[in-house]
């Protein structure tokens, strides 16, 4: 799954450090995927929103381009009770092969 997103050109970032990125962080449903924008990003977001008029509108496109990639490689994609982030249910997570 992992390889999955790094090879669509998302950046994995560390799990216990608020380096920007997407994090896979294990959890008994299966795997919490959320994100981490950078300052920059998050300024850029700020800019559009207000053109946009929604304060979530990037962090919608990205919560749907990663579901989208994994439901895409057949991993079963729920919402996380955090807004923003995923889960990818266990009975589908199989160790990263490289593959997808």
């Amino acid at each position: 799954m992992s390889s999955a997103l790094v090879q669509a050109g998302f950046v994995l970032g560390d799990a216990d450090t608020d380096v920007p990125g997407l994090r896979v962080i294990e959890v008994p449903a299966g795997a919490l995927v959320s994100w981490t924008a950078s300052d920059r990003f998050t300024s850029l977001a700020r800019d559009q929103a207000r053109r946009a008029g929604s304060d979530d509108s990037m962090r919608v496109l990205v919560q749907a381009a990663v579901a989208g990639l994994l439901t895409q490689r057949g991993h079963t994609v729920t919402e996380a009770p955090q807004e923003g982030d995923l889960v990818v249910l266990a009975d589908v997570v199989a160790p990263d092969r490289g593959d997808g």
